[in-house]
């Protein structure tokens, strides 16, 4: 039986359009458990996931660039130019911080409406609609990214040489739950630009 979807309301019902998402992708209740069922193995390796992308986002003038203006909610020092921009500047500890939080977030937190005003607030902070308008962070480099996290994820589960079955439902889990991510990033540029 075909399901009848409210396609204005996937616009404007995030909670909605991330049901139907879950439901489209098979995104299920497996899935998330599958996902807190390593948040302990995970966890430790954390740092070392964000270390690897930011020192792969700080490679690239394209993505580097985006963190010399202040971030939003940091009142420290900006860098001064793109050339004094390096891993240890507070300004990219502050940003590391984020993205340690978001991926403990992926790894523990309750796959609930709250979860879901958290995944669109992260699609929505890169964009001119939240965060430093200022700020304009090209959707090309969002998609770079959200590729680079889904594969520093799957070496990560990889390296944990878990069971088949128990590695297979992970890396399923991880990029059902990072393709919804990532359409609740293109949501929001879609919106910006419109």
């Amino acid at each position: 039986m075909m399901k009848a979807i409210d396609e204005a309301r996937l616009e404007s019902d995030p909670v909605y359009r991330y049901e139907y998402l879950a439901d489209f992708i098979g995104f299920t209740a497996d899935d998330v458990k599958a996902i807190h069922s390593l948040a302990g193995k995970l966890a430790a390796r954390v740092p070392a996931l964000v270390e690897r992308t930011y020192e792969r986002l700080l490679s690239y003038d394209a993505t580097a660039r985006h963190f010399v203006p202040r971030q939003h909610g940091y009142d420290g020092p900006a860098p001064e130019s793109l050339a004094a921009l390096n891993a240890d500047h507070a300004q990219i500890r502050f940003r590391k911080e984020h993205l340690t939080r978001y991926l403990m977030q992926l790894l523990g937190r309750a796959y609930d409406g709250k979860m879901v005003s958290y995944l669109d607030m992260v699609g929505k902070i890169h964009t001119t609609l939240a965060g430093n308008p200022s700020i304009i962070v090209p959707l090309v480099q969002m998609n770079a990214l959200m590729g680079l996290l889904a594969d520093v994820l799957t070496s990560a589960i990889l390296e944990l040489n878990l069971a088949p079955d128990v590695t297979a439902r992970a890396l399923r889990a991880f990029q059902k739950v990072l393709w919804i991510q990532n359409d609740f990033v293109n949501r929001h540029y879609c919106r910006s630009i419109a």
